[in-house]
Parts: C-alpha cells; sequence; structure tokens
C-alpha cells in the first residue's frame, strides 16, 4: 500500500497549494492548466478544467455527474446499481493507486470497460482463459504496432477467431467490473456521456444482472477461500477416487503439480469457476489442497533455507555460538537419516549456507517419483527449524524470538 503522505498537498494561508509528497507533485504537473473551484464542504476542494474564460466547455471534458470516496470493497455496488436504474449513459472511471479503470453504462446496459491493469487487459484475459498460450500472447505483444490493439492482432495472426475475442472481451468486462467491486480504497466520478470509439467492441450486458453476478462471485469465494487460500495453492487428487460427474474437465487436470491458476488455463474457465469446482472437489474428499509451488524451483527453496542459516549463525556468531550451533547441527544431520545424502558434497560451510545446485540435484536423488520440491521444503525444514532451536538454545528466549521474527517470511517459503 501506497505511504499515506505521498498524496498529500498543503495549501497555506494565502491560499497556494503545494505538494508535499511525489505522487501528488507527479498528479498536479500532470494537469497543468487553469481550473475553476467548485463549491465544497469544508473538508473537500473539488477543482474541474475550464481554461482561462472559466467556463465549462465541450473540450473541457466530460461533466461530473457523480463522484466519491471509496473506503471498503463492495463499496461501489450501490453507485452501479443506481447508474443502471437510472438509465444513465456515461463512464464510471474508478481510480485506485495507480490504477484507473472504466465501466461505460448506456440505458442500464453496461456496454464495455477499458483498463490500464495488466491482468485485466485482453491479452492477459485470453491467456488466463486458456484462449491462447504465452508464447502466442508474447509473439503478439512483438507484432504490435503503435495504435494497434491486441485483439485485433491475434484476429490478424489466426491465433483466435472474431468470435472467440468477442466472447472473452464480454468475460473481461466481467472481470474488470469484479476488480472495480474489490477496490478498498479509491475514488469514483461518474461522467456525462462517452465516446463510442473509446470502446474496442460494443458489447450490452444488463447492468443489475452484472451486478449481482460479480456480488454473488464476491461471496462465493470469500467462503471458497476458507479451504483454497488463493489460485496459487495446488490441488492434488486423494487415491482411490474416481472422477465424479460433471468434473471431468477439472478433475482431469489435477496432477499435483498445477496450480488453480494453471487448471484454469488448461481448462478454459478461467480462476473463479476453476475455484468453485474444486472447492466441491475438496467437499467430497476427493481432493486435497496444498502450499504454492515455490517460484524458481528447487534453487529458491535453497534460497530461502540459507536465508533463515544465515540470520542464525549472523546471530550466534555475534555471541559467540556460532561453533555451537555448527556442531548441533552436524550431529542433527548425521543422525536423522537420509541428511547425508540431501547435504554430499553441498556443505554447509562456515556461515551454514549449502550449495543449492548440489542439494537440489540430491533431493531429486532422495525423491525418486515423489515430488522433489515438497520433499527438499520438508527436509530443509526441520532442518532450518533444528538450527534455530539451536540458537534459542544458546541466546535465550528473547534473542530467540527476535531471531524467529526476522526469519518469518524465508520459513513460510519452505513450509512443507
Amino acid at each position: 500500500m501506497r505511504e499515506p503522505r505521498a498524496e498529500l498537498v498543503r495549501i497555506d494561508s494565502r491560499g497556494e497549494a503545494h505538494p508535499i509528497g511525489t505522487v501528488a507533485s507527479q498528479r498536479l504537473r500532470a494537469r497543468a492548466g487553469t481550473y475553476r473551484l467548485l463549491p465544497s464542504p469544508p473538508h473537500i476542494v473539488f477543482l474541474r478544467y475550464t481554461g482561462e474564460d472559466g467556463r465549462r466547455d465541450v473540450e473541457d471534458g466530460a461533466i461530473v455527474r457523480l463522484a466519491g470516496e471509496i473506503t471498503a470493497p463492495g463499496a461501489l455496488a450501490d453507485v452501479i446499481a443506481l447508474v443502471g436504474q437510472a438509465g444513465l449513459r456515461g463512464e464510471l472511471a474508478v481510480a485506485s493507486g495507480d490504477s484507473v479503470r472504466s465501466i461505460f453504462f448506456d440505458r442500464g446496459e453496461i456496454v464495455g470497460a477499458v483498463t490500464d491493469v495488466e491482468d485485466e487487459r485482453i491479452g492477459s484475459i485470453l491467456y488466463r482463459f486458456g484462449a491462447i498460450d504465452a508464447r502466442a500472447r508474447d509473439a503478439a505483444l512483438a507484432h504490435m504496432s503503435p495504435g494497434q490493439r491486441f485483439g485485433e492482432v491475434v484476429v490478424m495472426l489466426g491465433m483466435v477467431s472474431q468470435e472467440t475475442l468477442y466472447r472473452h472481451i464480454s468475460k473481461q468486462i466481467e472481470e474488470i467490473l469484479f476488480a472495480t467491486l474489490g477496490v478498498s480504497d479509491g475514488a469514483f466520478y461518474f461522467l456525462d456521456g462517452f465516446d463510442d470509439a473509446r470502446l474496442p467492441v460494443r458489447h450490452s450486458v444488463n447492468a443489475g444482472a452484472l451486478l449481482m453476478d460479480c456480488v454473488t462471485r464476491m461471496d462465493e469465494l470469500k467462503f471458497f477461500r476458507q479451504k483454497i487460500p488463493s489460485a496459487e495453492h495446488v490441488p492434488a487428487l486423494v487415491d482411490g477416487h474416481a472422477a465424479p460427474p460433471g468434473q471431468g474437465g477439472v478433475f482431469g487436470a489435477i496432477d499435483g503439480r498445477r496450480s488453480i491458476l494453471e487448471i484454469g488455463r488448461l481448462a478454459g474457465l478461467g480462476e473463479f469457476e476453476t475455484t468453485k469446482q474444486v472447492f466441491a472437489l475438496v467437499q467430497s474428499h476427493h481432493v486435497v489442497i496444498r502450499p504454492p509451488r515455490v517460484t524458481g524451483g528447487p534453487a529458491a527453496i535453497v534460497a530461502a533455507a540459507n536465508g533463515v542459516l544465515e540470520a542464525v549463525f549472523r546471530a550466534t556468531g555475534a555471541a559467540g555460538k556460532s561453533a555451537e550451533v555448527s556442531a548441533s547441527l552436524s550431529a542433527f544431520a548425521s543422525g536423522a537419516g537420509v541428511y547425508d545424502v540431501l547435504l554430499r558434497g553441498a556443505g554447509p560451510d562456515d556461515q551454514g549456507q549449502l550449495a543449492a545446485d548440489k542439494v537440489a540435484a540430491n533431493a531429486e536423488l532422495i525423491a525418486g517419483d515423489a515430488d522433489a520440491s515438497e520433499v527438499l521444503k520438508r527436509m530443509l525444514h526441520d532442518y532450518v527449524s533444528f538450527a534455530l532451536f539451536s540458537a534459542g538454545a544458546a541466546l535465550g528466549a528473547s534473542a530467540e524470538a527476535a531471531l524467529l521474527k526476522s526469519v518469518r517470511e524465508m520459513l513460510a517459503v519452505i513450509k512443507p
């Protein structure tokens, strides 16, 4: 989250405005010009561009019909319902941090949406729903020239059909609306009218019905998160269970390695529908949920373990206790099963550091047909946990608590 002072502006006793934060300075510089100070409550400053004549002209920008602060997820539901029921034509622009999303309304229908959030752009939507793969997405981006739209390029290159693109733009509108409802800190502005040329394709979706779908989805996803904390978590099959009726696509893509996101791409369903189906499989005891796979594979797991060990040896070294901890770790490794294989040719050195490539290769030998990353996480988690225990015995309870706090995030990476 952005540092609160980054957006501050001070108005002095002479009425001159001075940006305090860097974000405030950037925003004001981008709006150089002459503005009219509109009447407002004492705690609000509302400026709108008019130019030197002080009058609202067509070229000065759209009239603001509604505006307000967003302070909690779901806060915009009433605004969207109002705009839809009133049959207004205009643009709901929602700004949060560095992101801006716009939803376009016309007589109770949502006719389009645009966003500057990369994960919600049409290329990402086509990828997330499995219409194109990563190679096709990158090739289309490389082929784009200034002024071209991604959708035009993928159709021109034969990667998707016009029908597929149209269908996924409809999905994009839903994803943008869902993300807009999730904004917890920002501001909204309903601007009168809009230029139809801003719409990549004109759709027509009932605003009330789509709003209800998104609100229901928010509630359901909150419920699903009790069992499936994120889309990066990995479902794994429980032995002895056949695929339940109607779950073939998602069930068949579960291999104990793919995340919810990856399965969603493979099945062409996206994150939410995949999460919903996996949740049903968890409830029926066909599937269990495992923590996310570590980005970077075994090397990243060893790097996290080395980070913990570095902190342990730095703290114990400062107290003259590192040799004592090193001896304890050596005794643990030699007496705890297959650590002699895991650490063969891999150290540790004087600072407790392990050679990542050697440890990763040794883990593959130990794992056999099992998941080497999970085997490595389990063994290294036990190893560094013992190192922390030894450090605590050497340094005392208060020093141990401070050490644990400093390595919490690294421990989370290797938690089995």
